[in-house]
């Protein structure tokens, strides 16, 4: 199926037009230069084409998760908010690509194992979608501080679709009501 840059998202319950739309991308990397590499990632995001603007968080530090509980070194983490008019699988697609030129080898590399660089589609605009190529907002994001924190930093006024305030997912997260 051959698909236009812009053609939005058409799936069930879709609320994407071709019209301009603010995705969020988690930003985070554990290994070699991180900043550099973080800068990097940002800078790539603002050259794609479709993308208009592109505001990114000051990042961050945050402990390795590892499936094993394992040591591993610190990630850097961010998130970047940006202005786009690509569809959201093909906008996927180009965060691929840009791991890709970083090193990332998404196909031989373990879950949740130490990375160059990984970015995560956590949402597009208030589109929510369950498929398996494209769940939209990324199912785990309400969970994870070091995306709500960045967001919050950029957007105090941000919403996740289906899961509420940012504000108040982060106080969750951290042990509040």
């Amino acid at each position: 199926m051959d698909r236009r840059l812009a053609d939005g998202y058409r799936g069930p319950g879709s609320t994407a037009s071709p019209t301009t739309v603010t995705a969020v991308v988690a930003i985070g990397m554990n290994l070699g230069d991180r900043a550099a590499t973080y800068a990097a990632a940002v800078d790539e995001l603002g050259r794609l084409p479709l993308v208009d603007r592109v505001v990114a968080s000051t990042p961050v530090d945050s402990v390795a998760v590892t499936l094993d509980g394992s040591d591993a070194p610190a990630y850097l983490n961010g998130v970047a908010l940006v202005t786009t008019r690509l569809a959201p699988s093909v906008l996927l697609s180009y965060l691929h690509a840009i791991e890709a030129r970083h090193g990332r080898d998404r196909a031989n590399e373990p879950r949740w194992g130490s990375r160059t660089l990984d970015l995560d589609l956590i949402a597009y605009g208030d589109v929510v979608s369950a498929d398996p190529d494209l769940t939209l907002p990324h199912p785990r994001a309400a969970e994870r501080p070091f995306v709500l924190a960045p967001w919050l930093e950029i957007d105090p006024d941000a919403v996740l679709p289906g899961a509420g305030r940012v504000d108040a997912l982060l106080r969750r997260t951290e042990g509040g009501a």
